[in-house]
């Protein structure tokens, strides 16, 4: 029998917010799924893994239109889906930073995954201390008649950056954008020390396994 080839479609034929939504989730479990086999794949060739955990979350519609208006645009459907690139999101904490960079490697060197944009934040971080890897991607996302190309936003960081990440998210709340100086200063400085910390550990982790390698007959 033969088999009839699938056309492929973009959000231009979407026109409701929960079909939108439903391809959004369905990119999101079919990136999880592809991070989950990277991971086990690692565990089975080199006895380790690079991923101490995975969060994945889909941006809610008032985050959504907040963003949009934020930045001047009508909330539409067409506006969310070209200016909002991280409804889906996907933020995997690494024990080293070496596993970050390994590990985006390992993502970007999919086939079907197309590479929109990379930001490396650990090697240039923000004003505010902020350091992590960002891919924005997009990932085929197969329904019964048709595959739409999705944007996934994928965020890499180590547990100590995750740890930094989620209290300057809380000031951020907390004070709408308009942290204090004094305690945006101190929140700055402590990104510093992360930093330090961070190298400090890969070392101690090479010595280790060099360390094994050495002592191995």
């Amino acid at each position: 029998m033969e088999r009839k080839s699938i056309p492929v479609r973009d959000f231009r034929d979407v026109h409701d917010w929960d079909t939108v939504m439903f391809i959004y989730r369905s990119a999101l479990k079919t990136m999880d799924t592809k991070i989950d086999i990277i991971n086990d794949e690692f565990l089975k060739r080199h006895k380790y893994t690079p991923i101490e955990h995975v969060k994945s979350r889909l941006k809610s519609p008032e985050s959504i239109v907040k963003k949009l208006k934020r930045h001047g645009y009508e909330s539409n459907i067409e506006n969310m889906v070209r200016y909002v690139n991280d409804i889906a999101g996907i933020r995997i904490i690494c024990s080293f930073t070496s596993d970050i960079y390994l590990l985006a490697d390992m993502i970007m060197n999919q086939r079907d995954l197309s590479i929109i944009y990379t930001k490396d934040y650990i090697k240039h971080p923000k004003r505010s201390g902020y350091r992590s890897y960002h891919l924005l991607i997009t990932i085929p996302v197969y329904l019964s008649d048709s595959i739409v190309d999705t944007k996934v936003e994928i965020q890499i960081r180590s547990v100590a950056q995750d740890f930094w990440a989620t209290l300057e998210h809380k000031m951020n709340y907390k004070f709408e954008g308009e942290s204090p100086p004094n305690i945006a200063n101190e929140l700055k400085e402590c990104a510093a020390l992360i930093s330090q910390l961070d190298e400090k550990m890969q070392y101690l982790n090479l010595e280790i396994q060099n360390y094994d390698k050495k002592t191995t007959p």
